[in-house]
């Protein structure tokens, strides 16, 4: 809602920039899920951390008890009055009070930490479960920002607030009990000033949410502005885009700074009413109290120890608004991280656990008919695309660069859905198939490979758990790496990835066809899968590997047409669409565009 005094928030929503999110920020009906879900799981730690905390507060409220005791003994001219039994009584509340004080900063802290360690672990495992197609079109910019960002962000209010805000209820609930038991009257000075409180939080928390919401979102849109800038740094240098890239970022920063001005606003008018409230308060207690006290309505002693519980009520109302507006800040954070709960499977009608009823028959022919489809809404990459592979058949896509090979390698792989037609796998379409069950049957290997900060052993495991070191080396043996690997200083145990021994692209890509030998899918999608070698390892890799993919379906996309030349089919894919079809002599003797292509690799 836009202010109609003060600030005005910014008219640019960073939701609707040039490169929009495709991940999605979490409704609050999900949101309050998740919080009661992780409530509800660490309820016993935060049953602990309110009964300690009630045991704290209560032996707070002992000093002003004994206090208005020895007022109200002075106002009677009572000679009962013990010091020593006071003072006593007030060393032994401040020694328990100290006691249970540190036990509650302690829970709060532990709760806290394990509480984040929860939320890290879910957002953890829910990222890695994404569908492949999700993660690659959502903005850089945002991944990173969740990521670090928001869970920074979320790590001061695992920590603190949510402990805090506890502690800080129990605190205020118990003191209003302690002075309605006292001294009812001195309610009605708390009443007194509880209408403005209202007012300026409704003020407040109908605003926050959207600012803070937009403030996150603008950061985000800042940082995927710097890294996509970053990245393609020499492309902006060749096409000389330096000037329409700085004046992206500077009207992301000026939009975000704008947001940060605008949350900044609303805490300036927020924190001097919290101030406002706390001295209308003592004033109205100390009002009521007084007019209560010449009336003889009464006891001094009373007034005394119900003031003192209210002046001390300040602190956690204080607490409490100050930990809740830091929570608006953090809930946003939350938001976004648990906004990927949100997103349903990439795939229509796949279901978790629906077992054997999207296991492919016993055939497994890979049919692909009249498939379109499109990255941006509107604009197909693929145009009617129909290709049937038997099993057991190699298949070899081949076309310039941009014709679309990669694409329809990625919907054979499952990937992504086709926007219209279809693609089954043993009569079953893989876009109805969870992705779970489509990678034990297909797997895609492409240009990029990742080693794993860790043992070579485990980097390969990941692809089967339970191999053994002879079915390791087997795998490596099966992609010309054995060698290598031997001549590591502990073999399978030595540590790569950063930090550990250096492992070059190709290797690494040996690494990831190595990792393809042990998780043996009867499918597989080769996307320039030794690329990073040169030729003749390239070739010396393949033959190997012929052994491997003997009796599996395989379909290679490649630009070293000897790839093409072995295939028991070439499809050649322009323009989104397979205009020709064969194998190597028939495509070569219609002196066409595979023809040309295979002219053009031999010079």
């Amino acid at each position: 809602m836009t202010p109609t005094i003060g600030v005005r928030p910014p008219e640019h929503d960073p939701g609707r920039d040039e490169n929009p999110t495709t991940l999605p920020v979490a409704r609050d009906a999900t949101v309050r899920a998740y919080v009661r879900e992780l409530l509800i799981r660490h309820r016993r730690a935060l049953s602990i951390l309110v009964a300690v905390n009630s045991v704290a507060v209560l032996a707070s409220m002992v000093g002003p008890w004994l206090l208005g005791g020895v007022v109200q003994g002075l106002a009677d001219e009572a000679r009962g009055v013990e010091p020593g039994r006071i003072l006593t009584g007030f060393a032994l509340a401040v020694i328990v009070q100290a006691v249970f004080v540190r036990l509650v900063r302690l829970r709060g802290a532990m709760l806290g930490e394990r509480m984040l360690a929860d939320l890290r672990e879910d957002f953890l495992v829910r990222s890695v479960a994404l569908p492949p197609g999700v993660l690659e079109r959502a903005g850089t910019g945002d991944l990173l920002a969740r990521v670090n960002t928001d869970i920074d962000r979320l790590s001061q209010a695992m920590r603190e607030a949510v402990p805090q805000l506890a502690i800080a209820v129990v605190w205020a609930a118990l003191l209003l009990c302690g002075i309605v038991v006292v001294a009812p009257p001195l309610g009605l000075g708390i009443l007194v000033a509880l209408p403005l409180l209202l007012a300026v939080c409704v003020w407040y928390f109908r605003r926050a949410p959207a600012g803070y919401r937009a403030e996150a979102a603008g950061y985000a849109a800042v940082a995927g502005a710097l890294a996509e800038t970053v990245d393609a740094g020499h492309t902006v240098e060749a096409h000389r885009m330096e000037p329409r890239r700085i004046a992206l970022s500077e009207r992301r920063i000026g939009t975000w700074v704008g947001w940060e001005r605008y949350t900044l606003w609303l805490r300036s008018v927020l924190i001097p009413a919290i101030n406002v409230y706390h001295v209308v308060v003592l004033g109205g207690v100390l009002t009521v109290g007084g007019i209560f006290v010449l009336q003889g309505w009464l006891p001094v002693g009373r007034v005394v120890t119900g003031a003192l519980l209210a002046q001390m009520l300040v602190e956690p109302v204080g607490m409490i608004l100050r930990w809740f507006d830091e929570l608006q800040i953090a809930r946003v954070s939350l938001a976004r991280l648990v906004g990927i709960r949100e997103i349903g499977p990439d795939r229509a009608g796949a279901t978790p656990g629906d077992g054997d009823r999207w296991e492919p028959d016993a055939d497994r022919l890979m049919d692909a008919r009249k498939v379109r489809f499109g990255y941006t809404e509107g604009i197909d990459v693929l145009h009617d695309v129909s290709l049937r592979v038997p099993p057991g058949t190699r298949v070899a896509l081949v076309g310039p660069s941009g014709a679309g090979k990669s694409t329809l390698g990625r919907l054979l792989a499952g990937i992504h859905a086709p926007r219209a037609g279809s693609i089954t796998l043993g009569g079953t379409s893989l876009a109805a198939m969870p992705a779970e069950r489509v990678r034990r049957h297909v797997a895609l290997v492409n240009q990029e490979h990742h080693v794993f900060v860790g043992p070579l052993r485990d980097n390969l495991r990941l692809a089967r758990p339970e191999a053994t070191d002879e079915e390791l080396w087997a795998a490596l043996l099966a992609v010309d790496a054995e060698r290598w690997a031997a001549g590591l200083p502990d073999g399978l145990d030595t540590g790569v990835g950063s930090g550990g021994t250096a492992v070059p692209p190709a290797r690494a890509q040996q690494i990831a066809l190595a990792r393809l030998v042990l998780a043996d899918p009867h499918t597989l999608v080769l996307d320039e899968a030794t690329s990073l070698l040169d030729p003749r390892s390239a070739r010396n890799l393949e033959r190997s590997l012929s052994n491997v993919l003997e009796g599996r379906t395989v379909i290679a996309i490649a630009h070293r047409l000897h790839t093409a030349h072995d295939a028991d089919v070439i499809a050649v894919v322009e323009n989104g669409r397979i205009t020709e079809l064969g194998g190597h002599r028939e495509l070569v003797a219609a002196d066409g565009a595979y023809a040309a292509l295979w002219r053009s690799w031999h010079g």
